[in-house]
């Protein structure tokens, strides 16, 4: 099996006009990447480049998935990032072991890049992302 790096760590935030200032503060880093990705649901903010960024997410509307897991939990942590060479098979390896995935195939994620999540129950907990960077 091949490593995978982690892209970035997922926070769940109300406001991103609110977190980004405590975030940079926290970090050293200022945020970029800005944008909204609307078949999610939310507006995204980076903070670090590389291995083991932050993602800032708000909600853009009531019904995304952000927005129920900040109505459920709150802020905090949302999901880890993993950085995969191949989207499509990884989503048919994860298939083969009996994994419950949340995108049977992979979707537009921000930055132009393909990602696809694997459900918590199949992760230890921990809802995973994977991602292919420059996927479309």
């Amino acid at each position: 099996m091949t490593e995978r790096a982690l892209d970035h760590v997922g926070i769940a935030v109300h406001s991103l006009d609110e977190s980004l200032p405590v975030f940079e503060s926290i970090t050293g880093h200022k945020g970029h990447g800005r944008e909204r990705v609307e078949s999610q649901g939310v507006e995204v903010v980076f903070l670090g480049n590389g291995e083991g960024r932050l993602e800032l997410l708000a909600p853009t509307r009531d019904d995304s998935a952000v927005a129920r897991f900040l109505a459920k939990r709150g802020p905090g942590m949302h999901h880890l990032c993993y950085r995969v060479p191949d989207l499509g098979a990884e989503l048919a390896r994860y298939r083969a072991e009996g994994r419950q995935l949340i995108d049977e195939a992979p979707r537009s994620g921000a930055a132009g890049h393909l990602v696809a999540f694997i459900h918590p129950r199949s992760t230890g907990g921990v809802l995973t992302e994977l991602l292919q960077a420059g996927g479309h």
